[in-house]
């Protein structure tokens, strides 16, 4: 079932419950609802459903969810990218694809009033998911046409809303996904590898309409998405600031009762959790002590593995290790200290739009890796995934995951965050750099770095290099942006500082 049609039956059950907040306000389920059909009918009119991708790119988070849920509805495939995004930017992230661009809030007027009339934008074939096809027009300009505008009435605001009838195997979901490396992808994913899957985070989380679930980040990010849908499909309610709260994260968890967010940010969670029960983590490993802080502030944390080609892998719900999601096979392929993690499950995305290249592989048996690396793995056991293989270093003959590089220099006092890459040296083929994050007002000594890494990495794991930044940059997931800190070593950034 379309998250639509669950927000409508929510409608129609609890019409006053509070449905979402966001920065411009809030709206019950009942007239989030209103606002859906109204939307939805306004899409249906200009010609936007099925085998239409529905481009959005919208600053307020509320608005943007009405769309996203407004294209569900009539069948379209929504695609959220960056509101501050040109055509250039859309271009260069996806490949030209066929669709319309919504880039300004859709009408929403309550039913029973007129909508204005629009041009019809002819169907558009669906994005073959493996080759390239020409964009329809400007993503920067509201509904644009495809064809010349022809005469058509609009749609009757009076009428039935326009919705049709959806089946699980439908392209419903569209989201952009760089990881820490590469430049972003458009990945598509059928209805049911999201939606048939929130169930067995409810039973392993126990989220349930009466919980105010806080999404503290923007919905660009699959992350952050798949939390506000959840929350809407479920009956609960959803804070939606549309970016991470700072100064108001407080008033936010005095009212929250779980949060889905990154590791990082769990222990600005902890300092206040307010009435906070559950954090849902996803994106990397927790730091060491995490659980330890989250157990002493009341709040349980499940923490999961996965990627937005595979969707949920494994969770940690009680701090005993990763374990397969439910309706998950997981192996671990090669030989060696490291191999190859692969997945079979029903939450698996079909691909990439476009003529995209990306890290997703499958096989004839219908197993799919993007590349990240493991230790040996026993079928129903615990998973330890070192990280993402197209990130390992080569060193001297030797491969070095940064994961488990960063993990052990987290430890050290001062350190906020580190990514750990490799520098061309002509010799050795690469060196292992560390870029710590840390205040510049706060100098951290590298012999004191340099001892925690004697003290707990094999000798070609320690760096050979250090720096230091106030900030690292980030993906809009929160998870540092390594191939970003690579290059701007390369380019001999500035305001990256040698630790000597």
């Amino acid at each position: 079932m379309p998250v639509a049609e669950h927000v409508l039956t929510h409608a129609a059950e609890q019409p006053s419950r509070l449905a979402v907040r966001g920065p411009g306000g809030e709206l019950t389920y009942a007239r989030l609802a209103d606002r859906i059909e109204a939307a939805a009918r306004h899409l249906a009119g200009n010609g936007v459903g099925p085998g239409v991708t529905a481009a959005i790119g919208l600053a307020d988070p509320v608005d943007l969810l009405v769309a996203v849920l407004a294209a569900d509805l009539a069948g379209a495939t929504p695609l959220v990218g960056e509101h501050t995004w040109d055509h250039t930017r859309w271009t260069t992230v996806t490949v030209p694809l066929p669709t319309v661009p919504i880039t300004t809030p859709l009408p929403t007027s309550p039913i029973g009033t007129a909508l204005p009339a629009s041009p019809v934008i002819a169907p558009v074939p669906t994005v073959p998911i493996d080759a390239p096809s020409p964009a329809t027009g400007p993503i920067d300009a509201p509904l644009t046409t495809t064809t010349a505008p022809r005469a058509a009435p609009p749609p009757d605001p009076a009428g039935p809303p326009a919705r049709r009838r959806a089946r699980p195997d439908d392209l419903a979901w569209a989201c952009f996904s760089s990881g820490s490396t590469g430049r972003p992808r458009a990945i598509v994913r059928t209805r049911a590898s999201w939606t048939g899957s929130y169930h067995h985070l409810n039973a392993l989380t126990g989220i349930g309409p009466d919980d105010v679930v806080l999404v503290p980040g923007p919905l660009v990010s699959s992350l952050y998405a798949f939390a506000a849908l959840h929350t809407l499909a479920t009956g609960a309610t959803a804070l939606l600031p549309g970016r991470w709260p700072g100064r108001d994260l407080a008033d936010h968890l005095a009212e929250a009762s779980v949060v889905h967010l990154v590791p990082h940010r769990l222990p600005d969670v902890l300092e206040r959790p307010g009435s906070l029960r559950v954090a849902v983590v996803g994106g990397a490993a927790l730091a060491p002590g995490t659980r330890q802080a989250a157990e002493r502030a009341g709040v349980r944390v499940v923490a999961y593995y996965g990627a937005t080609e595979l969707s949920f892998v494994a969770a940690d719900t009680d701090g005993g290790g990763l374990r397969p999601f439910p309706e998950v096979e997981i192996e671990v392929r090669g030989e060696g200290p490291l191999g190859e993690v692969w997945v079979r499950s029903p939450w698996l995305a079909e691909g990439y739009l476009g003529a995209a290249a990306g890290p997703l592989r499958r096989d004839e048996d219908g197993w799919v890796s993007v590349g990240d690396v493991a230790e040996p793995y026993r079928a129903g056991g615990v998973l330890r995934v070192r990280g993402r293989g197209d990130g390992a270093i080569q060193t001297g003959g030797a491969t070095v995951v940064p994961e488990d590089v960063e993990e052990v220099l987290r430890k050290v006092p001062g350190v906020e965050d580190v990514v750990v890459v490799g520098s061309p040296h002509p010799s050795l083929g690469a060196v292992v750099t560390a870029v710590i994050e840390t205040p510049f007002s706060e100098p951290l000594p590298r012999a004191l770095l340099e001892e925690t890494a004697r003290g707990g990495l094999d000798w070609a794991q320690r760096p050979r290099r250090w720096y230091a930044v106030p900030e690292l940059p980030r993906t809009p997931t929160g998870k540092p942006a390594r191939a970003l800190v690579a290059a701007r070593l390369a380019s001999g950034d500035p305001a990256i500082r040698r630790l000597t």
